[in-house]
């Protein structure tokens, strides 16, 4: 499991933004990693994703990392933000885009 923690480790502290998601950012595996994509998509994010269902000790070891029971999650700047729907909320309510932007996190503006 010490792999799959350094796995975990490196992503989250070498990319800015981070998705540990089931299925790829191009091929979104559940309904849930799908809404995240959206959004970070939406919003034009540059972002990584790590694909759980490639490596069980990974899908296992974010949850451990996280102390969050579900995937998908999303890290900026290292930190844990949550998974689908507080994600969803935070995009919604407009502070996830407020949150990236005081990130340093370039982020397109919609029109409205």
């Amino acid at each position: 499991m010490t792999d799959a923690r350094a796995i975990i480790d490196n992503a989250v502290k070498t990319n800015d933004v981070v998705l540990f998601m089931k299925g790829t950012p191009q091929f979104p595996m559940c309904g849930f990693s799908g809404q995240v994509v959206q959004i970070l998509d939406y919003l034009g994010i540059a972002y990584h994703g790590v694909n759980v269902l490639d490596d069980a000790d990974v899908r296992q070891g974010i949850k451990d990392y996280s102390n969050w029971p579900t995937i998908p999650q999303l890290y900026v700047k290292g930190e844990f933000i949550g998974g689908c729907d507080i994600v969803r909320e935070m995009f919604q309510s407009g502070e996830l885009q407020t949150f990236l932007t005081e990130k340093g996190i370039a982020v397109r503006q919609a029109a409205g």
